[in-house]
């Protein structure tokens, strides 16, 4: 049997322009230490995400195996003909192996979803179930804060997402590495500028234990530097000034001037717009860029959240969720463990 070819697409951690539905608690105040640290992210997804359905050239014309068996965006695969799909390395020893058809179960929804694909072969010979999938993802995003009673961080806000479908990628493993950020990629009106950043993947700070929509969440290797501050509650967050702390160049995390213009609480959950008007930050980035997600936002001298999202219209503005939001996710991920 020929080797079945595959579409593999790696991505950066993005800050997403829409906002997720959330649902929240207020939380205590707690002492926390805020970081604002750029770092490398690396996460695997549990199974193969489907992130698009694809055309393949057969000699009868193009053929769409996959759409007609079914199998939408956002599909994860998670076993093929019976045989577990962890991994990229799992789905292709899966197709090797396979026969004229192969059971193609999915997670989709909460629920498994089993198809019947027959694969379209190409005047090679080569056969295609006509997907794009993804395996994982590599990208630049920042630390929000440090709980030093547990070891326990969280970081960008907002989960990391697939960029195609919109689904919250399932977490298998990952890292947060040590990083340098090496240019500033200024955003425009209907364009977000970016963090370039590198890091090797031997500079380990940390894991990954959970992917939400409130951000990413895990345990340090060992405690960064740093004072703790209080945390606010959500209803204490007001309009007017405030201060986030992001890392633009080299490894320096800087404090910048913002200032929040509205306050939403809405469906349980608090959000910020926050406009940036310090001088330095603007010139640095023209305002609030992918990369900068996890920032930590403090008001008052209180941690009230983290930058999540830019504002395409105007990415001198952008939002926030509030840290009681962000403690909740991490509350609840320690109660499943």
């Amino acid at each position: 049997m020929r080797k079945q070819q595959h579409f593999l697409r790696r991505f950066a951690v993005t800050a997403a322009v829409a906002l997720a539905l959330c649902v929240g608690v207020s939380a205590q105040a707690v002492s926390l230490v805020p970081l604002g640290r750029a770092v490398g992210i690396q996460m695997t997804t549990a199974g193969m995400l489907v992130a698009d359905l694809a055309e393949v050239d057969t000699p009868g014309g193009k053929a769409t195996p996959a759409k007609d068996a079914g199998l939408r965006p956002g599909d994860v695969i998670c076993r093929i003909d019976g045989r577990d799909i962890a991994s990229s390395a799992d789905f292709l020893a899966a197709m090797d192996a396979a026969g004229d058809t192969l059971s193609v179960t999915v997670l989709r929804g909460g629920a498994e979803v089993t198809a019947t694909v027959t694969p379209a072969v190409t005047a090679d010979g080569t056969r295609q179930l006509g997907l794009w999938l993804r395996d994982g993802v590599t990208g630049v995003g920042t630390l929000t804060y440090y709980d030093p009673a547990t070891g326990r961080y969280g970081a960008l806000g907002h989960g990391i997402s697939d960029e195609t479908s919109g689904v919250l990628m399932p977490l298998r493993d990952g890292s947060v590495l040590s990083a340098v950020i090496a240019d500033a990629r200024h955003g425009g009106h209907g364009t977000a500028g970016e963090l370039v950043g590198s890091f090797d993947p031997g500079n380990r700070i940390g894991g990954i234990e959970r992917n939400c929509i409130f951000g990413i969440f895990g345990t340090l290797d060992a405690p960064p530097d740093g004072a703790a501050v209080e945390t606010a509650p959500a209803d204490a967050v007001k309009t007017g000034s405030a201060t986030i702390l992001s890392t633009v160049a080299g490894e320096d995390v800087r404090a910048y001037a913002v200032d929040i213009s509205r306050v939403y609480h809405d469906g349980g959950c608090t959000r910020f717009l926050i406009t940036v008007t310090d001088p330095d930050l603007l010139a640095a980035t023209g305002g609030i860029v992918q990369g900068m997600s996890g920032s930590p936002i403090l008001q008052n001298g209180r941690l009230i959240g983290a930058v999540t999202h830019v504002l395409l219209a105007d990415p001198a503005k952008g939002y926030g969720v509030s840290i009681d939001d962000m403690l909740a996710a991490s509350a609840a991920q320690d109660k499943a463990a």
